[in-house]
């Protein structure tokens, strides 16, 4: 199957580091022109150094998020694709219900949800009055089942941007935008869970593990293979689904 994206152009949100950066680049090989975007300012050297276009936007936020959008299909002429990996534990792995407040909530729920819902909001128009349009979030298997992070707010999101993904899709399908979410496993492809996988020890570590039917954790690329193909030609029958990426777990 050779999935080619020539001519298009994606936007790939948390691409300064781990799975939004592996995204990114599997969508440059495949011919994209990709344009990054992270609240994190080292993102500015990724794009340097992989040389895409690089923007530094706080994605809870809805008018820089709409901005982007419109910049981007402005200077292009054109935005065919999200991919949105932004997000993640946001330093809260392992934070016990009694230590939720107002605050760390919100920045989770932000982190993935806001951040998800206000790029796909400001991008559908334009994808749909195209008549083809891709939009793929990263999720997590925490939006199916508890999580192994422990982190009520990061479960909770996760399963908002499920919910988000297939109401999106209905009402997208039929102006030729498919939306649909990768739910990865458990992956160390950031400082927090990398923490987290260290603060286990070995014998959970054997524990997870052993859930998984590969041996192995995930990596990246796996995330990233999976989202181009959802972006596809090949996948334009498939929308509002929760792919799994995690070994068989």
């Amino acid at each position: 199957m050779d999935i080619r994206f020539d001519g298009k152009v994606a936007l790939v949100s948390g691409a300064a580091q781990g799975i939004g950066r592996a995204i990114a680049i599997s969508f440059a090989e495949s011919g994209a022109r990709v344009h990054l975007v992270d609240r994190d300012p080292r993102i500015a050297e990724v794009g340097a150094e992989l040389g895409f276009p690089a923007h530094v936007v706080d994605l809870s936020l809805k008018d820089p998020s709409t901005a982007l959008v419109q910049e981007i299909a402005k200077k292009e002429g054109r935005l065919d694709i999200l991919a949105l990996a932004a997000g993640g534990l946001a330093g809260l792995a392992g934070l016990p219900l009694e230590n939720i407040t107002e605050e760390n909530w919100d920045r989770i729920m932000g982190a993935n949800v806001k951040s998800a819902l206000w790029l796909s909001q400001a991008a559908a128009p334009i994808m749909a009055d195209a008549g083809w349009g891709r939009i793929v979030i990263v999720s997590s298997g925490a939006g199916l089942r508890p999580s192994l992070t422990g982190l009520h707010g990061y479960t909770a999101s996760k399963h908002a941007v499920i919910g988000l993904t297939k109401q999106l899709s209905v009402g997208l399908a039929g102006r030729g935008v498919t939306v649909n979410t990768v739910a990865p496993g458990f992956l160390l492809t950031s400082p927090d869970a990398q923490r987290q996988w260290d603060g286990w020890g070995e014998e959970r570590q054997s524990q997870v593990l052993s859930r998984i039917h590969t041996k192995r954790l995930g990596k990246a690329e796996d995330i990233a293979n999976a989202m181009v193909f959802l972006a596809s030609e090949q996948a334009s029958w498939i929308t509002g689904q929760v792919f799994s990426v995690d070994g068989g777990h």
